[in-house]
């Protein structure tokens, strides 16, 4: 139940964002917008000014002339703000039988069009940029207290690059590192597309290891290829009536040693665990600030029931504080990683190097994290929820039918070309969008639930 007040939650936020960046954007530039809609499908409950506040559908041939139908729908899994005169998400073409009118889409400038489709992309990155600022400004930031790298394997792009377990970075193209996100900072941000000269010490000599450009962008598009000492597998989701379960483990724990091994990667416990299929194993987690010491069985099939989400830091940090300014500066930053990042997850699902569920969530997903997150406290929810909004506004602006990245060329084209398309022309490339993307949707939702 939690999953689901989380999901409604998460969700009516951002659509809300999203659409009144349209709605906004189609007031200022003189549009009508007739309806304003959390949600698809029938409408359940709504406002205007006409009729008041009223249940269930609204007449067929009701016109608000003007007035905005401000409504809550049935399916909660978007929104949408129908203006006049325009071919979108709602179908409705009876307005190409007559001739425009100066309120309507089709009837302003190509530069106003595309102000009105970018605003709900804008306001969803303007959402991101603001919580991170606010965050950033009010908690400040844990910086991870450490540059030494660690689970350097034959054959990794870490090995790759010269680095071996325990190089400790000391500076980056001649600059000094002191923590792990100057390193970030260096690698990804300062010194993209350049070649990246690192000094190290190992074994108490200086090492400088040189490397090409070509390596670190091959290297950025898997995520980030060096692992921080004191990572520790982290625990993100525990299955009903498992082996796991049954020997306490918990969601939110953190394994520090599995059979005896001291843990750096997620791909060590499964290895360790898939070789002792109905063996007793001991276990070390960590909870909070608790050591927990357990013992678990893993089934016949090597598995115990448990998901893993990566590593997670245990190590010692420090907090760095923001002013007004630098807060605001440091949430541009964050953005720009995170958008760079998610482009080079995409890239990778297209050229089939990471599976498709493993970067795409549908509706059972985001439930899942939202109700995580919002566990882990308030500030948890926030970072989830500005990271999410981040991503749709990655989404939707790609050049997609249906999606505003998909109306953004259309309405260029037409720019270009001086006159409309043809409205045969935009709903056919309105229904293949859409049937597209009910099909992509009906695969994320299917993937969500056979990964539960």
């Amino acid at each position: 139940m939690d999953y689901l007040i989380y999901f409604i939650i998460t969700i009516a936020i951002l659509v809300f964002v999203h659409e009144f960046g349209h709605f906004a954007a189609a007031k200022l530039s003189g549009m009508r917008a007739d309806i304003f809609a959390i949600g698809f499908g029938k409408r359940l409950f709504g406002y205007n000014k006409i009729t008041g506040f009223t249940f269930g559908d609204l007449p067929k041939d009701w016109d608000g002339n003007g007035n905005t139908d401000y409504r809550l729908c049935l399916i909660p899994l978007g929104g949408y703000v129908k203006i006049a005169g325009m071919v979108d998400e709602s179908f409705d073409t009876e307005f190409a039988n007559q001739e425009p009118k100066p309120y309507e889409f089709r009837s302003k400038s190509t530069p106003k069009k595309l102000f009105v489709i970018t605003a709900g992309v804008l306001m969803n990155l303007l959402l991101t940029i603001s919580i991170l600022w606010g965050i950033n400004f009010f908690t400040g930031k844990e910086i991870i207290d450490s540059t030494t790298v660690v689970g350097v394997t034959e054959g990794s792009f870490a090995a790759e690059a010269g680095f071996q377990d325990h190089d400790k970075i000391i500076s980056i193209n001649g600059k000094s590192i002191n923590n792990w996100d100057e390193v970030i900072h260096g690698f990804m941000i300062e010194n993209l597309g350049n070649e990246i000269s690192v000094d190290v010490l190992r074994n108490n000599q200086n090492v400088t290891l040189n490397i090409a450009p070509s390596l670190i962008k091959e290297a950025s598009q898997q995520g980030y290829f060096l692992r921080v000492e004191h990572s520790k597998p982290f625990i993100s989701d525990v299955v009903k009536n498992s082996p796991a379960e049954d020997a306490g483990i918990q969601p939110g724990d953190i394994f520090l040693s599995v059979n005896n091994v001291d843990l750096i990667s997620s791909q060590q416990v499964i290895d360790i665990i898939s070789s002792n299929p109905e063996n007793t194993i001991p276990v070390s987690i960590l909870r909070n600030e608790d050591t927990v010491v357990t013992s678990v069985t893993p089934v016949s099939e090597g598995k115990i029931g448990i998901v893993l989400s990566g590593e997670t830091y245990v190590g010692p940090t420090i907090t760095e504080s923001y002013g007004f300014i630098g807060s605001l500066t440091q949430a541009l930053t964050n953005t720009w990683q995170y958008t760079y990042l998610t482009y080079a997850m995409v890239k990778n699902v297209f050229k089939g190097s990471v599976e498709f569920g493993q970067v795409f969530g549908g509706p059972v997903k985001i439930a899942q994290f939202a109700a995580r997150s919002a566990e882990s406290g308030f500030v948890s929810f926030l970072r989830f929820l500005a990271l999410l909004s981040l991503s749709l506004a990655i989404i939707n602006i790609l050049p997609f039918p249906v999606l505003d990245g998909g109306h953004f060329v259309i309405i260029s084209i037409e720019g270009i070309m001086r006159r409309e398309l043809p409205i045969k022309v935009k709903m056919a490339i309105q229904n293949a969008g859409f049937f597209i993307l009910l099909l992509l949707m009906a695969y994320i939702i299917y993937s969500d639930i056979i990964n539960l």
